[in-house]
Formats: C-alpha cells, sequence, structure tokens
C-alpha cells in the first residue's frame, strides 16, 4: 500500500512576515525594561536602549529587507542633526531633477522625503511598501550599526550609510528639550537633573550615545567607502565643504558646471536652518495619532554650544569625563 507523502509549507512572505511580529512579542517580557523619556517603555535589546517599534523595525530589516547597491541610509542618533542630513542628502541626490525656487524642501519636511527605515518596514505588513520605493532609496534610521544585517554591513554589499554626531553636551540638551515636547500633558516635565542623570547612565533611546557613536565611526574607519562618518560641528563650520564630501562619497561629485552655477552654495542655502525653519509646512504644530510629532518639534535652535545656557559647570565637566573615559584608545575625538 502507498504512503502517501507530506511535504514542508511554503511559507508566504506575509506569513514570514507575522512570524517575526510574533518573535518580537514573544522576546520584549524577557528584555531588561525601563521608563522612557516620554511614555513609551525602554527596552535593553543587544546593548541600547530601544523603545518597541525600534526594536520590531530591526527585527524586520534583519529578517527581510532586500539591500540594492544604490540604497543610501541617513544614520544618526537622536539630535545630532537628523533632519538637516536628510535635507542635505536629499537635496545632493536630487539636484538635477528640481528647481531650487519650488524644490520639494519648500513644501514637505525632509521626513516625508527621507522617510524612517524602523516606520516604513513595518508599512502594509510586509515589505512591498519599501521594496517599491524606486532607486536610489534615501532611507533615515536611528538604529546603531551592530544592528543591521550583515548583508547590509560587510564589504560585498554597495550599499552606504552617511552618519552625523554631535557633542554629547548638546545632544543631551537638545534630548531633553525634545522628551519633554512629546510628553503626554498629564505627566510632569522632566527636570534636567533626573534626566541628566539618566543620560550618563546610557538610559536614552537608542543610547549609550557613546556606543552608538563608537559603532559608526569603527565601521567608517574599517570601510571608508561604506560608511562616512561627520561631525555636527564640522558641517556648521564648513558647510560647502562637507556637501562636496558628501557628494563626492555618493558617487555623485559636483562638475565644474555645477561649480560655476553654484550649485553647492544653493542646496547649503536651501538645507539651512533658516531657511528650513521658515518654510510654511515646518511651521505646522500639527500632531497626529500615529505621530505625536509635529514638524515644528524639529526645530529649535540649531546652536552649536548650546549647552552652557542649560548645564552648571559640574554637569559639563562629568559628560566631558564620561566622554573621555568612552573614547580612550578608539582614534576618536568630538573636537
Amino acid at each position: 500500500m502507498e504512503t502517501s507523502k507530506t511535504f514542508p509549507s511554503v511559507e508566504t512572505p506575509d506569513e514570514a512576515y507575522q512570524k517575526t511580529f510574533k518573535n518580537c512579542d514573544e522576546l520584549l517580557p524577557t528584555l531588561p525594561q525601563t521608563k522612557g523619556w516620554w511614555s513609551v517603555q525602554l527596552f535593553q535589546y543587544h546593548g541600547f536602549w530601544i523603545h518597541i517599534f525600534g526594536i520590531r523595525g530591526s527585527m524586520l530589516i534583519h529578517d527581510h529587507f532586500k539591500p540594492r547597491s544604490t540604497d543610501i541610509v541617513v544614520a544618526t542618533s537622536p539630535k545630532c542633526g537628523t533632519t538637516w542630513l536628510r535635507a542635505l542628502v536629499f537635496s545632493i541626490i536630487n539636484r538635477a531633477s528640481f528647481d531650487f525656487s519650488d524644490h520639494p524642501l519648500r513644501k514637505a519636511n525632509p521626513q516625508d522625503l527621507v522617510p524612517f527605515f524602523e516606520s516604513i518596514i513595518h508599512k502594509d505588513g510586509s515589505t512591498s511598501f519599501v521594496d517599491g520605493i524606486p532607486s536610489p532609496r534615501l532611507l533615515s534610521t536611528h538604529l546603531p550599526y551592530s544592528l543591521f544585517p550583515t548583508r547590509m554591513t560587510d564589504d560585498t554589499s554597495a550599499c552606504r550609510f552617511v552618519y552625523i554626531c554631535r557633542d554629547p553636551k548638546d545632544v543631551f540638551v537638545s534630548k531633553w528639550h525634545f522628551a519633554n515636547k512629546l510628553r503626554p500633558k498629564e505627566l510632569p516635565p522632566l527636570s534636567l537633573e533626573e534626566t541628566f542623570d539618566l543620560f550618563c547612565k546610557g538610559v536614552s533611546h537608542y543610547g549609550p550615545f557613546w556606543d552608538h557613536v563608537l559603532g559608526y565611526w569603527k565601521a567608517s574607519v574599517e570601510s571608508p567607502k561604506k560608511v562616512l562618518f561627520l561631525k555636527y560641528e564640522d558641517v556648521k563650520k564648513e558647510p560647502l565643504g562637507c556637501v562636496r564630501k558628501v557628494a563626492e562619497f555618493l558617487g555623485v561629485p559636483f562638475t565644474p558646471e555645477e561649480e560655476n552655477k553654484e550649485i553647492v552654495e544653493q542646496i547649503v542655502k536651501l538645507c539651512s536652518f533658516e531657511s528650513m525653519s521658515n518654510q510654511v509646512v515646518n511651521k505646522l504644530d500639527k500632531r497626529y495619532q500615529q505621530r505625536p510629532i509635529s514638524n515644528s518639534d524639529f526645530f529649535r535652535k540649531g546652536e552649536v554650544g548650546d549647552w552652557v545656557n542649560h548645564l552648571s559647570p559640574q554637569m559639563a565637566e562629568k559628560l566631558d569625563q564620561i566622554t573621555e573615559q568612552k573614547l580612550q584608545d578608539t582614534g576618536f575625538i568630538f573636537h
């Protein structure tokens, strides 16, 4: 008598996608957790404090994202110049497609033009949305470099990362202001002292801050064609040179003709804090259910050294000491 054969069932892409959600839900209760700076809980995931959305996004990217050689990932620790870098990279890559007088950055916030990777990988319950973005895909992330799959980070992959960091004293102050904007009205404001203590201990969104920076720094040293490492203060001081550097890194250097037309200068002007913060779209103070952040929340001062108006000398000294200790023997310094 012939026995019937059984064949293993083949998962559809959507089923595999949902399996990652299930794996994430099962993992979360096993992770160390703490209160976030606003309402969301933070979980310690592979050494970093990340909220549920970020962990799930990381797992979905790891399990399902198919990188292309033309992908460009704009990477930052929060409050290090994310909005600015998104605008600059978008303008550099698309400079031949738009007139500066009627540029998309005059009508849309940079986050709408360079979407948040951890968010769009969730969209539509599969990878169909992110797969459908035409090349070159510009994606923005706060994820640490170590959380990306090796198919994106090893030297056989041509996708590139542009990273920007910032003086941790300014990062902390900016994060503290931002967190208090996002905290639900029923919660009391975060005190500077309480938040400072958390930041120093590494407990902040996508923190510890120093580990995040060093992950990208080491990758930029080991794979300079894959990871470009910028400092916020350098971009402020020499914006024209930094824009040329980014364009060169992305394989689209400015031509002599473009230089004669002052395209670099126009990009710098369009993407400046003054220009972007004064666009009508970025003055909007609407908060939506799925996104509790309004466009205006992304623009506060954009200055270097504003920390002196908030931190005591003792606080500044403590942060400098932690920074010095964390960066010892790495070859990296902030200034």
